[in-house]
């Protein structure tokens, strides 16, 4: 997997809440580069598959609860060590522990309601980068206007 590229979900409360472009300029200000986005609709089948791994954890079902109950913006971002740069942008799960002008300190709710999802590593970046996407909704940035 190309450690430049990472995946971003915002959640149902950023979207229900009116947040994306906020949440979107910031990524942008702090070196974010789209290469594919597309608006989702999860249900239970899907949100199960995505959060497999967390299927024996106990907020499983609240999870899935959440993440379906409205449309989700799904953005591939490039940058440098995207996937450990994403993770530091974006803050704490828990917005309360969240290190000031963090997505999350800015605008999550509490621990669930917390705004965006962030691939965790570079494998797993590349795994949900392709749960979203075919390889030809992901375009090359060199040369489309964001490198002046």
């Amino acid at each position: 997997m190309d450690s430049t590229r990472t995946l971003a979900i915002l959640k149902p409360d950023c979207m229900q809440r009116k947040l994306a472009g906020k949440v979107i300029d910031h990524l942008f200000q702090q070196g974010f580069i789209p290469v594919a986005l597309k608006l989702v609709k999860l249900n239970t089948t899907s949100a199960g598959a995505f959060y497999s791994v967390h299927k024996e954890r106990a907020f499983f079902k609240d999870l899935l609860a959440f993440m379906t109950e409205s449309p989700v913006l799904v953005m591939v971002l490039e940058k440098e060590d995207a996937v450990s740069a994403l993770r530091t942008v974006i803050g704490a799960t828990d917005p309360a522990e969240a290190a000031d002008g963090t997505v999350r300190k800015l605008y999550a709710e509490n621990k669930q309601r917390n705004i965006i999802h962030a691939s965790d590593s570079v494998d797993n970046a590349g795994k949900e980068i392709a749960f979203f996407f075919s390889g030809k909704e992901l375009i090359n940035i060199t040369g489309a206007g964001y490198d002046r």
